[in-house]
C-alpha cells in the first residue's frame, strides 16, 4: 500500500494461471475486488494497492477473507 498526494484510490489485482483456469481466476478476482472495495471505503487519504492472488485462494475460498483481512491490517500497520 502507497500513499498519493491526492485522494484519488486504485487498486489492481494479480491473478496468475497458477490459480487456475480463467473462471476460476475470474471469481477470485471478483471476491478480493468486493473486498477491497469495502476496505477502501473507509479510507480518506488516496493509496495505490496491488493485491496479488496465491493458488491457495482457489482451493480454499472459505479462507480468503481471513488471510485479505490479515494481509490488509499488515500492510496498514
Amino acid at each position: 500500500m502507497v500513499s498519493r498526494p491526492d485522494t484519488i484510490t486504485r487498486a489492481g489485482f494479480v491473478v496468475s494461471k497458477a490459480v487456475g483456469g480463467a473462471v476460476t481466476r475470474n471469481r477470485v478476482k471478483r471476491r478480493l475486488r468486493h473486498m477491497v472495495a469495502a476496505r477502501l471505503a473507509d479510507q480518506t487519504r488516496g493509496v495505490d494497492v496491488v493485491v496479488r492472488a496465491l493458488p491457495a485462494a482457489a482451493t480454499a475460498p472459505e479462507r480468503l477473507a481471513g488471510d485479505f483481512a490479515t494481509a490488509w491490517q499488515a500492510a496498514v500497520a
